[in-house]
């Protein structure tokens, strides 16, 4: 079973990778797959800040 500190670290690089994402899906003008992007960022942000992680450095999308 995954500790809070692998479970945090997972979050975090699913939160860098899923802003990657979101950036391309806005470059391309997929409307859709950014809503479905966002969702998930907007659940991994909610989660990373619960477990008090510093999102200042970490959020570029900043939504």
């Amino acid at each position: 079973m995954p500790n809070n500190l692998e479970i945090t670290k997972t979050a975090i690089e699913d939160f860098k990778e899923i802003q990657e994402y979101m950036m391309l899906a806005k470059e391309e003008g997929a409307e859709k797959t950014y809503a479905k992007l966002r969702l998930k960022y907007l659940s991994l942000k909610a989660l990373l800040a619960v477990s008090g992680v510093n999102l200042t450095d970490i959020d570029y999308m900043k939504e």
